[in-house]
């Protein structure tokens, strides 16, 4: 069984989470720059085995997609094509921000350290990972 792994896509940067081996756990694993997200990508899918890739799906309050999944559509496309063993899905990221937030806040991290973006980042995607773990296990 290979790992799952979770992005949080952005312009500037993407938070990147994975399961452990077995598929229980969500860990952050790091923010990548953007404008490296493949490379690194194919560097880390050459040395783990990946059974999945989620990709956050920026959604509206009514289930729609946002104007920003017109950016994270071409890329989950490139991934297909790029790691075509590999599933690559969407996972709704509504509320990940504000739960990041909140999950540092009650992880007593202080207030300058909550203004790391690339914090936010790698925990939103721990979310989204989380989520879909959690969805996957309870299908």
């Amino acid at each position: 069984m290979g790992r799952i792994l979770a992005l949080d896509y952005g312009k500037k940067r993407t938070g990147v989470a994975v399961s452990d081996p077995l598929q229980i756990i969500a860990n952050a694993l790091e923010t990548v720059p953007t404008a490296q997200l493949m490379p690194y990508l194919k560097q880390y899918l050459s040395r783990e085995s990946v059974d999945t890739i989620v990709v956050g799906k920026p959604t509206r309050m009514d289930g729609t997609p946002s104007e920003t999944f017109a950016l994270i559509e071409p890329f989950a496309a490139r991934l297909r094509r790029e790691f075509p063993s590999v599933e690559v899905v969407y996972w709704d990221e509504r509320f990940t921000s504000v739960l990041a937030h909140r999950a540092m806040i009650d992880g007593g991290v202080k207030k300058m350290a909550r203004r790391d973006k690339a914090m936010v980042d790698r925990i939103s995607a721990t979310i989204i990972l989380q989520g879909f773990m959690e969805n996957k296990k309870n299908g």
